[in-house]
């Protein structure tokens, strides 16, 4: 059956959400092992502790550390009027509050989204996306961070970390430390290596879930402009000039890529196993689906 589109109807991905269901449930499982493994523990209580102070101070202030990373600064309507109408009539469309926006003095073409909620959230555009894409393409791009948005993608990714963060912490310091009061090196050792295989799939898990709200989001801006080519055209021209920008330049701002429409990649960087966006072509290919499922209507 021909997926049905249109402009502002927001029916589900059936495929996609089913991928993101298995891959949430399977990190569900994997954190119920390991939680049953340090339920034994007598320090348990003080590392999920540890652990969920960390994450709350991530989700509380990662805004702001992302806006202070990039030098984001908010821009009132007078100072952006074309961004501000262009964001407002999205807004309605896509029926979620009015972000903040701000502008990032960079000749990376890029953008992104955060914040916590709704009611705190950010969208950020470069310099050099403003100078790269006309009208259409930046609409296209800033419905894509406004699904980041409207899909609560800041919060899902952080409930999403909150265990392996746990399983984190306990791997960098339970061989230093011990745990709790146990003097049984060989159950803390085994401790660790849960932690460890725990962190380590789940950060592959979280990965991929991240890479799936990336085609959410894409598929938000489709049908909140109801055009994908548009997405698709600034997709190529961000991915393009991206090529030609300084890798001293990338590296600066590689910290936060998880946020960026397309992640700004030195030529230092040789794996793409642990990426947080899917690969250019694949999400071409998935809108161009949308685009023709569009056409049919």
């Amino acid at each position: 059956m021909v997926q049905s589109y249109g402009r502002g109807r927001f029916e589900k991905d059936k495929k996609l959400a089913f991928r993101m269901f298995i891959t949430m449930f399977l990190l569900f499982v994997l954190y119920i092992a390991f939680l049953l493994i340090l339920s034994q523990f007598v320090a348990f209580p003080f590392v999920v502790l540890l652990g969920g102070l960390f994450i709350f101070l991530q989700f509380y202030y990662s805004d702001k550390l992302v806006l202070l990373t990039t030098g984001a600064k908010v821009v009132m309507r007078e100072e952006a009027p074309k961004l501000h109408d262009i964001i407002e009539r999205l807004c309605v469309i896509a029926d979620i509050p009015k972000p903040k926006i701000a502008i990032v003095d960079s000749n990376i073409p890029n953008a992104f989204a955060t914040g916590r909620s709704k009611k705190t959230a950010v969208v950020a555009v470069t310099q050099g996306l403003l100078r790269t894409l006309n009208t259409a393409e930046l609409e296209a791009v800033l419905a894509h961070e406004l699904s980041h948005i409207r899909n609560k993608d800041m919060l899902v990714l952080t409930i999403a970390s909150f265990i392996s963060m746990v399983a984190f912490f306990i791997m960098r310091y339970a061989l230093f430390f011990g745990i709790g009061n146990r003097r049984d090196n060989g159950y803390i050792i085994v401790v660790w290596v849960a932690s460890v295989v725990t962190w380590i799939i789940s950060f592959l898990l979280i990965r991929a879930i991240s890479r799936y709200r990336e085609f959410a989001a894409d598929r938000g801006s489709a049908v909140i402009t109801g055009n994908p080519r548009n997405l698709i055209s600034a997709l190529y021209k961000i991915s393009g000039k991206m090529e030609r920008i300084p890798s001293d330049d990338l590296r600066k701002v590689e910290g936060v890529n998880a946020f960026f429409i397309i992640p700004a990649i030195s030529g230092s960087t040789i794996s793409h196993l642990f990426a947080t966006h899917p690969p250019l072509e694949k999400r071409i290919a998935a809108l161009e689906e949308i685009e023709r499922a569009m056409e049919g209507l």
